[in-house]
């Protein structure tokens, strides 16, 4: 028998959620298909019939007759076994809201939470909600203390139709709508309790109103079950409501269910006395193995309590696999034990209550309660193990996967920044040249890029050091220990980069400055230099000069120069001066200037050595110019005296000469005495030989000095040679003449006069005076002398010579 105390427990227990949980599937029914409101309509009229005959009264409209309350306390007195509070019998609204909210009342009192079902719905006439109201009778008073193989309610009663129709064929019922819709079921409930009033055997499924009708009628006429659903509704809905089915299904359980309880009521009489033997027994077994499994209980929450961390996810991995085998290995018997616990404790207990026997009482903190306590204790201890377990391992996992990628992170850095400070401590700029430090500002400026960029990298590091740390990481101080020398090399690098810049952009503003005095040094030291250069190429210059006025030029240009070198002294110790400044700059800045200016190759050494050549050359340059004055002044004085004997010989000969020419033709007396006279002459003039020896040694110093200009005279030695050798040889020349013209005048008998005759004519043709006359002059001489010579041109002339006398052939 089903105990009424337990079963109505458990309906008021777990009865809220399945009422509400029905009504929504009212709700949903109703407006998925009209047609099962119809069938419940149906069936829900029947059903509250067959109970409200009972007290001589029913009803004929649903939603109407009970809008008043007064059918509805009826029919719930009725179906409860129970009074419920006196109606009111007024006829306004207030009245039927109270009455019907008496009726809900002791619904609700039963364990049933109407979700929506409101007494002003049910006094309007809401079909909806008076048929969802209905259904919420139905299931707690005719389904929900169903009870069947420990299964209650839908589920119970399912289960008992599926084992009384098993045995029939063509049956098979799985639920509440489809299953019964060919008419078979309810035909085979029928038949199973009473088969005397179904031939069974004759029933075919393909006519399925047929089925139901013979069931139908023959519930209504022999089993006081009144016809609740219509045949045709059934088969002609694709699935039939399923609350009618169990509203009606229902009824048939309640018929049957008197014989069934006096068979149990047999049965249990003959097993009196064999369950008093078994329950001895099965207290003893309790006892032990509630015991036992206490014991174990005991022992294995401190184990799963134990919350000793460890290093690494392989440790955590193994108590994870010791979990396991836990859960896989000791706990299943201990759980089959619990369970075999229960249901001995639960079958000992309904074998006593069936025996009319005590209640059996384990010993002090083995009962059931105090197992499931220390269960729910275990359980609670495990699971709360199994996420610690989870979340360590999650932890451990995460720790290992930021302690990689901390390490990584790490070494790149470190291998980044290895060489770094070294690089940014160097001082390379000291020995470079401007355009060199803007080539490594340059490469700075990439750096500090680079630098910025990693910034993000050495975030990461200390933003994965401070998660390890909070993860409680077991290397933690490692990590910091890493975390912080990377952040102090980080400082120290910044520091350095910013000092370098600093030394950087100092040594090019000072590189610059050196730019602009070099390029002013070499601006003014090259002109300096070639002035230098031009100064020492004059100072150098091998001069020639040829008289006073030269030397006396060079003297004064000299002079002039000498003049400007204070200016230039200056201008030299301007241009060093600015070297001065450059190494000035350089020492008091550290700079070392290894190269040397790049606009000029003209150094300081140079200029001075230059200077220094100058400056010595000058005096040099005094004495040579000073001795080439004395040189010219000594020239002067022999030009003067050689101008002054060359002046006087020259007249002499010139006078000479012409004394020669005349004495040549205006000779006078005879031939003898002009000759005398010539040669007393000749004597006289070669007695002046020792002034043109004079002369020459004049002109001997003169060749000396390399004298080759005499603005003193016009005459030269060489015309004075000719000169006198052509008065020599003149005056020779006319002896001859004199001497040849005797002996022609010996010769051939010519007359004095005659000779004399042909001498002025020979002087007269002989215009050039040169002794000689051309054939020309030759004819007009002879003619002038009264010669035919066109007659005469055997005469044939070999040449008059006024010098050898006149010698004529005829």
């Amino acid at each position: 028998m089903v105990d009424y105390h337990a079963a109505n427990n458990q309906s008021t227990v777990g009865g809220a959620q399945t009422y509400m949980e029905q009504e929504n599937d009212w709700d949903r029914d109703l407006l998925l298909d009209p047609a099962w409101e119809k069938q419940q309509r149906k069936t829900f009229t029947a059903w509250c019939n067959s109970h409200l005959r009972k007290a001589g009264t029913q009803i004929e409209n649903i939603e109407q007759d009970f809008r008043d309350g007064l059918k509805l306390m009826l029919l719930l007195e009725v179906i409860s076994g129970e009074r419920l509070p006196k109606p009111e019998r007024g006829k306004m609204r207030v009245h039927k809201i109270n009455n019907v909210n008496k009726a809900l009342d002791f619904i609700a009192s039963k364990g049933v939470k109407l979700v929506s079902i409101g007494a002003e719905e049910i006094v309007d006439g809401n079909a909806k909600m008076t048929l969802g109201m209905i259904w919420t009778i139905i299931l707690r008073f005719a389904i929900q203390d169903i009870s069947v193989e420990e299964t209650s309610a839908k589920e119970g009663l399912l289960l008992w139709c599926q084992r009384k129709t098993a045995p029939y064929k063509n049956v098979n019922v799985q639920n509440f709508h489809i299953s019964w819709k060919d008419g078979l079921a309810f035909n085979a409930l029928i038949h199973r309790h009473r088969p005397d009033l179904i031939d069974y055997d004759s029933l075919r499924k393909d006519d399925p109103v047929t089925n139901l009708n013979n069931a139908f009628e023959v519930a209504e006429k022999h089993l006081d079950i009144p016809k609740m659903l219509d045949a045709e509704d059934i088969v002609n809905t694709a699935r039939p409501d399923e609350k009618a089915i169990m509203t009606y299904v229902s009824s048939f359980y309640h018929a049957f269910s008197g014989a069934q309880k006096a068979e149990t009521a047999a049965n249990r009489i003959c097993k009196v006395l064999a369950v008093n033997q078994e329950n001895e027994q099965m207290m003893e077994d309790y006892e032990k193995l509630a015991s036992d499994l206490l014991e174990w209980i005991r022992r294995t929450i401190p184990w799963l309590e134990n919350r000793t961390q460890e290093k690494t996810v392989n440790d955590m991995q193994v108590k994870q696999e010791d979990f396991r085998d836990y859960r896989c290995v000791h706990k299943p018997p201990k759980v089959q034990e619990k369970c075999q616990l229960e249901i001995s404790f639960n079958t000992l207990q309904t074998k006593l209550r069936l025996s009319n026997r005590p209640a059996f009482m384990p010993s002090e903190g083995r009962m059931v309660s105090d197992i499931n306590k220390a269960w729910h204790n275990l359980e609670g201890a495990e699971k709360g193990y199994e996420e610690w377990i989870l979340s360590e391992i999650r932890r451990l996992e995460r720790l290992e996967h930021l302690a990689v990628k901390f390490h990584q992170k790490c070494a790149i850095h470190e291998s980044w920044t290895d060489g770094k400070e070294a690089m940014l401590t160097q001082k390379d700029y000291e020995t470079c040249t401007l355009s060199e430090v803007k080539a490594l500002l340059r490469k700075h400026e990439a750096f500090e890029s680079d630098l910025a960029a990693h910034q993000d990298r050495v975030e990461q590091i200390a933003a994965i050091a401070q998660e390890l740390n909070e993860l409680d990481y077991y290397d933690a101080a490692s990590v910091n220990a890493r975390c912080q020398k990377i952040c102090d090399q980080w400082d120290v690098l910044g520091a350095l980069t910013h000092k370098r810049k600093e030394s950087l952009e100092r040594t090019e503003k000072q590189l610059e400055s050196i730019d602009e005095l070099y390029l002013e040094y070499a601006k003014r030291a090259a002109p300096f230099n070639n002035w230098m250069e031009g100064a020492m190429e004059d100072l150098q210059d091998m001069f020639i000069v040829h008289n006073i006025e030269e030397i006396q030029g060079l003297i004064t240009a000299h002079e002039q120069f000498k003049s400007t070198l204070p200016e230039a002294n200056k201008e030299r110790e301007a241009i060093q001066s600015i070297q001065s400044e450059v190494q000035k700059i350089a020492q008091s800045n550290g700079i070392k200037l290894s190269s040397g200016n790049p606009y000029t190759s003209i150094t300081p050494e140079s200029i001075n050595s230059k200077w220094e050549q100058a400056m010595a050359m000058v005096p040099l340059r005094d004495n040579a110019l000073q001795e080439e004055l004395n040189k010219q002044n000594s020239n002067d004085t022999l030009r003067a005296t050689f101008a002054t004997q060359a002046n006087t010989v020259g007249a002499y000969i010139q006078a000479k000469m012409e004394e020669v020419g005349r004495i040549s033709i205006e000779m006078n007396g005879t031939l003898e005495d002009q000759l005398t006279n010539l040669k007393e002459y000749q004597k006289s003039i070669i007695s002046y030989t020792p002034e043109i020896n004079k002369l020459e040694g004049y002109h001997q110093h003169i060749q000396e000095a390399l004298i080759f200009d005499n603005q003193y005279t016009s005459y030269t030695m060489e015309h004075l040679r000719v000169g006198w050798e052509q008065l020599l040889t003149t005056i020779a020349r006319t002896i001859n003449e004199v001497e040849n013209q005797i002996l022609t005048r010996d010769a051939k008998g010519i007359s004095q006069e005659q000779l004399y005759e042909y001498r002025a004519s020979f002087n007269h043709f002989d215009k050039d005076h040169s002794g000689a006359l051309q054939a020309e002059e030759f004819k007009a001489c002879l003619i002038s002398l009264g010669y035919d010579v066109e007659k005469d041109k055997q005469v044939g002339a070999q040449g008059l010579d006024g010098g050898r006398a006149g010698v004529i052939g005829v």
